[in-house]
């Protein structure tokens, strides 16, 4: 998977071992789960379609059982945050693949409290088409974007 190439390489410094590992728009969970198998010391899923995080969180009870390392949320991504926040979990990558063509480009930068989940040395990744343009308010930086056929990674720091 290019992503995690990346971050073992410059993105994070020392790769994503220990990492702290936030999977928004979890899907079927295939880049949390890859995070906790690469070493990634916690990582949270979140999915709003129930359906998918029970599934999500099948996979995750049978190979990482009793580890303590993951949960999955079902829910929206604005009370995602919130929830997260107020639990005042913070992570080193914050990964979001968001429904491509949706408006979530001009949308996702702008979610209240999303850069108070992201350590100060954290890296937001997200993966868009790549004809969606991301709009990218203060304090997001974009630090380096790669581009692969219709998608897109735009790796993004705070300020």
């Amino acid at each position: 998977m290019a992503l995690f190439n990346i971050l073992g390489g410059d993105a994070l410094g020392e790769g994503l071992g220990n990492a702290a590992f936030l999977d928004l728009f979890a899907g079927t969970g295939r880049v949390g789960i890859e995070a906790l198998r690469r070493g990634a010391s916690f990582v949270v899923m979140v999915e709003v379609s129930r359906d998918r995080a029970r599934e999500v969180e099948r996979v995750v009870a049978g190979e990482f059982a009793e580890s303590g390392r993951a949960v999955v949320l079902s829910l929206e991504l604005r009370r995602a945050v919130a929830w997260l926040l107020r639990r005042e979990r913070t992570f080193d990558v914050v990964f979001a693949d968001p429904p491509y063509n949706q408006g979530w480009g001009k949308a996702l930068l702008h979610t209240k409290g999303l850069t108070e989940l992201l350590r100060p040395e954290g890296v937001l990744v997200v993966e868009h088409a790549s004809r969606e343009a991301l709009d990218v308010p203060a304090p997001w930086v974009v630090t380096d974007s790669r581009f692969y056929g219709e998608t897109a990674l735009t790796f993004l720091k705070k300020t």
